[in-house]
């Protein structure tokens, strides 16, 4: 009888949690009507302006600064005027390396989501185009890390600690 009762409990625990995990939304609904499927409406709009979209983390977390967030914290970090141009420099090398990246980041998520959806997807093509993806986005995320490199060497040790306290790392 203890069996039969705890039985009937864990089920009648069961039943209302399947019936509430069937009425809950598919976690990607909505997500059909995206122009590429992978990629949100921010994450396209930053590709296309060359935003960091937490690539350079591993540097950002372990004291190497970007050049955009320097640039937005310059006054309280005391920049020279000469690391202020300096900087500028790095920030617009790094857009100009950036933005061509996203742009075919963006133009190489459009072909795998056509592949599927024409149904044109193949083993072949579809290892082909992933392997494009992976190696853009691995060049993207080198451009954005190279220039925290960059952008740290400009900074004193006093800058850095500062950032790191403004960010909220420290």
């Amino acid at each position: 009888m203890r069996f039969g009762l705890a039985a009937l409990v864990l089920l009648g625990l069961a039943i209302p949690a399947g019936a509430q995990h069937q009425h809950s939304p598919a976690p990607y609904a909505g997500l059909q009507q995206r122009a590429v499927k992978a990629l949100s409406d921010q994450e396209v709009a930053d590709l296309r302006t060359g935003r960091g979209m937490g690539l350079a983390l591993a540097a950002e977390l372990n004291g190497y600064p970007g050049p955009f967030h320097v640039l937005e914290l310059a006054d309280r970090l005391e920049l020279t005027s000469d690391q202020r141009q300096a900087v500028r420099h790095l920030f617009d090398r790094m857009k100009a390396e950036a933005v061509p990246l996203g742009e075919k980041l963006i133009e190489q998520e459009g072909a795998l989501d056509r592949a599927f959806a024409e149904r044109s997807v193949s083993p072949a093509s579809l290892s082909a185009l992933t392997a494009d993806i992976a190696e853009t986005q691995g060049r993207l995320r080198t451009v954005h890390l190279k220039y925290h490199l960059s952008t740290a060497d400009l900074l004193t040790p006093h800058q850095r600690h500062l950032y790191g306290e403004m960010r909220g790392y420290r």
